[in-house]
């Protein structure tokens, strides 16, 4: 199959549209299930590399999530504790393969924007995956690979029109790409750049203790980047990010909004929040809203009097912002990776806040001073790999 036609590019006027090889060679893709469209091939192909890259840095099954082209959350098959099965609703799985592990930390770190995501696997789709990628709302998936039980349970979804791609995990593309915007041609270099432990031995802070759990979470935070829409930040504990900020202007917010997304994930594993008493058969989307909402500053939206009937069996008591702060005082050893330089001390002020002890950035800036100041404040270990990891 040298070419592809698609429905129709991003938005329904833009026709035609089709993907194909430029050099008139076969695609390295087999769709067998479903019609996946410009934008799911989009995310297929982002989050392929990603997960390739994870599993080469790792030596672990890797999983993605993408949505618009970002990744909602990336991680690696490390087995899961019972806190995370249960806030990641698997808890009823019993145990799980790595590669469905990744997924469902992938899956979990961020559900608000995960829901209807495209799924990216490192490895070949087994029973596990399948049966946890049934039960999400999900648009489609991308391996090297499914077995035959893996198939039987994807076909099962959307009524057998499940978007399945099949990628050649030998596939290699040509190292220059190019790119057609208002019909001028660009051409650049891949970003081939490798993350590997070198990256990270430029060490500036005081502190110099950077422990191999810390080296290989530094590792995926930087490999999510490399497929993240700039400007970007990441955070990541224990093998999965917690937190991406993607496609913001200011780095600042950036740091916001993965901070409060790094935030959000620690609180779902409060007793108070794990506890809620939802009411049966309340939909997992239904759920997942309710819980965001219950965390965040507009609690009284699923709180107030003909509201939390409609969720919750007795009204839930409000999750303070004291309660709140003291819980997340204790997370700790987070790490932080930057697509580029940190051009002001506050993108570490508010790293501090969601636990973070480890940073890797490009350095750079004219006040790299002043930031490395503020990480010496706060004990923290800072790295400049003196690479910048835009993609646009």
């Amino acid at each position: 199959m040298k070419e592809l036609q698609l429905k129709y590019g991003c938005n329904p006027n833009q026709k035609p549209s089709r993907i194909y090889m430029g050099d008139d060679s076969e695609l390295p893709i087999k769709v067998l299930m479903g019609k996946p469209g410009y934008i799911n091939f989009l995310d297929a192909f982002n989050g392929w590399q990603l997960v390739r890259e994870l599993k080469a840095a790792t030596g672990l099954p890797a999983a993605t999530s993408f949505k618009h082209v970002s990744p909602a959350g990336a991680a690696i098959g490390l087995p899961l504790t019972e806190t995370l099965a249960k806030i990641y609703w698997v808890d009823d799985m019993g145990e799980l393969s790595p590669l469905a592990c990744a997924y469902a930390r992938a899956r979990g770190a961020d559900r608000m924007s995960s829901f209807g995501d495209f799924i990216a696997l490192s490895d070949v789709c087994d029973k596990d995956t399948a049966s946890l990628i049934k039960r999400e709302v999900s648009d489609g998936v991308i391996a090297p690979g499914y077995t035959q039980e893996a198939l039987e349970i994807l076909a099962q979804k959307k009524n057998g029109n499940y978007n399945v791609i099949q990628i050649d995990e030998n596939y290699r593309p040509n190292p220059i790409e190019h790119k057609e915007v208002f019909g001028i041609t660009f051409e650049q270099g891949r970003q081939e750049l490798p993350i590997d432990d070198a990256l990270l031995s430029n060490i500036v802070t005081e502190n110099k203790e950077l422990p191999p759990e810390a080296v290989r979470d530094l590792k995926i935070s930087l490999i999510t980047l490399k497929y993240t829409q700039s400007n970007s930040v990441c955070f990541v504990k224990d093998g999965q990010a917690i937190g991406i900020g993607a496609g913001q202007q200011s780095r600042v917010h950036c740091t916001r909004l993965a901070g409060q997304k790094a935030d959000n994930w620690l609180l779902r594993q409060c007793p108070k929040v794990m506890n809620l008493p939802f009411i049966d058969g309340i939909r997992r989307a239904d759920r997942d809203n309710a819980i965001d909402v219950y965390i965040g500053e507009e609690y009284m939206d699923v709180l107030a009097d003909g509201a939390w009937q409609k969720i919750f069996k007795e009204k839930p008591e409000v999750f303070t912002r004291e309660e709140k702060r003291a819980w997340l005082d204790q997370m700790t050893g987070v790490v932080l990776g930057s697509d580029a330089f940190f051009p002001f001390s506050d993108n570490i002020e508010r790293a501090k806040k969601s636990g973070v002890a480890y940073i890797a950035e490009p350095g750079g800036s004219v006040r790299d001073d002043a930031v490395i100041e503020c990480c010496n404040k706060y004990g923290m270990v800072m790295a400049f790999t003196g690479i910048r990891l835009f993609h646009h």
